[in-house]
């Protein structure tokens, strides 16, 4: 839940700054939205989100460094690669 409460929120303050994007007519809304939908959720598995924190927390002791570490370069990764990729499939062709 704490997932979908930080993605709802954080896509409730980013997509009214995108209405002037929007409004000239050459990003499509529906893709531009999905792209930023998709990029907020792919972090929520950072060490510093709850879902990972929880993960964290489960973890066998000798076993965090390691987790934490994973999960700092999947979620650095996805913050740089995701919003490319989301863009790049959804709103550069045009489509949506």
């Amino acid at each position: 839940m704490s997932a979908f409460a930080s993605t709802t929120g954080i896509l409730g303050a980013v997509i009214p700054l995108t209405v002037p994007l929007i409004a000239t007519g050459e990003i499509g809304a529906i893709g531009f939205v999905a792209a930023l939908a998709i990029s907020s959720s792919l972090v929520d598995v950072s060490p510093f989100s709850t879902g990972g924190a929880i993960a964290m927390a489960n973890a066998p002791e000798p076993e965090r460094r390691t987790i934490y570490r994973g999960l700092l370069r999947f979620s650095g990764a996805m913050a740089l690669a995701g919003p490319l990729l989301s863009w790049s499939l959804l709103v550069a062709p045009g489509w949506l």
